[in-house]
């Protein structure tokens, strides 16, 4: 594959639309190029948060992931720029095996109370493969330039 082709490969995903989601859209990709699908509020009515406050946005799906992948809930940019709208635990894992509805955690981290509309477009979904670690207990480890070195040790140099 060329540095200018695409993977063309997708992956079917099982959805469930939940009583209070039906009247919403799958999510959906915005553009060709596009890495995440909106998750849109199924909320019955809007929910305010004021600055500083956290709450579950229901977005009415349930899933069934296939084997070997997860489904990412990440931040939308815009919300977090316009407003101070964030992910406190992005990006959010949903396990294959996990059946319930997917919720989004959501904090006002801005100045002004700011209000989740019903539809509203609240995260993103993005698709991911999922590869499992084996531990291997060992009593030394390579040893490498940097070491135990962390928390902004690299950028001591000048720049």
């Amino acid at each position: 594959m060329s540095v200018s082709e695409k993977p063309s490969g997708t992956v079917g995903i099982k959805v469930r639309r939940l009583s209070h989601g039906l009247d919403l859209p799958l999510p959906a990709y915005a553009t060709q190029g596009a890495a995440g699908m909106d998750l849109l509020a199924a909320l019955d009515a809007p929910m305010l948060l004021e600055p500083g406050q956290r709450g579950l946005v229901p977005t009415g799906l349930s899933i069934a992931l296939p084997a070997g992948y997860e489904l990412q809930v990440r931040p939308r940019s815009g919300l977090a720029l316009k407003h101070g709208i964030v992910l406190p635990n992005a990006p959010g894992t949903i396990d294959e095996d996990y059946r319930g509805e997917i919720g989004v955690i959501v904090m006002n981290a801005g100045q002004e109370a700011f209000v989740v509309e019903p539809g509203m477009r609240i995260a993103q979904a993005v698709i991911a493969p999922v590869i499992r670690a084996t531990w291997i207990e060992c009593d030394n480890l390579d040893e490498t330039e940097r070491g135990a070195g962390g928390f902004g040790s690299t950028g001591t140099g000048a720049s």
